[in-house]
């Protein structure tokens, strides 16, 4: 059933990119495992072992202080409708910062999205899809828009607050790296 492949082929390219949800699952050495739901237009496939994608302001910042501990991320996509299938992307992954050379390199991939945290690009070093048998048919209604207006509503100047004071140490007391050492 499971299949393991070197990398990412132009069907399961296809596959991801038809898809309105991806989970991503990343851990420090110590401390508790983080799996985050990430939806909108915020993912993409670069190349056959790079994919990137845009991570958002939000409560934590989890997968932040995880990639600067321990690189190691598992993303996960799941299909909810259609042929059944669990693809996991397993590889190293960096962040960057709008500070970052990197970040500019790779965020006019992505629609303009208010609140825009964060890049992370991952080295695929392993694809591995299984059968997706249980996982329910169900079907995408609409994004929910709650995020972007908040967002919004906050403006930049608020929204670099709010990160300085909920984003910038994980729940485990691990620095994240938002806040740039020059500053």
């Amino acid at each position: 059933m499971a299949k393991q492949l070197p990398e990412i082929s132009p069907e399961l390219k296809s596959f991801i990119e038809n898809q309105k949800i991806f989970f991503v699952a990343t851990a420090a050495t110590e401390g508790r495992v983080n799996l985050s739901p990430k939806g909108q237009d915020t993912f993409r496939v670069v190349g056959p072992k790079k994919v990137v994608w845009l991570n958002l302001t939000g409560s934590g910042n989890e997968t932040a202080a995880h990639l600067l501990k321990n690189d190691r991320m598992t993303i996960m996509f799941c299909a909810f409708e259609g042929k059944p299938l669990i693809l996991r992307l397993y590889g190293n992954a960096k962040i960057y910062h709008e500070r970052d050379i990197e970040f500019h390199k790779y965020i006019d991939l992505f629609p303009k999205i208010s609140g825009t945290r964060q890049i992370i690009e991952m080295h695929v070093d392993l694809v591995q899809t299984s059968c997706g048998y249980a996982v329910p048919f169900m079907d995408f209604k609409e994004d929910r828009e709650q995020l972007n207006s908040w967002a919004e509503k906050q403006g930049e100047e608020r929204l670099k607050n709010y990160r300085k004071e909920k984003n910038v140490k994980s729940i485990d007391g691990f620095e994240t790296g938002l806040l740039d050492s020059r500053q």
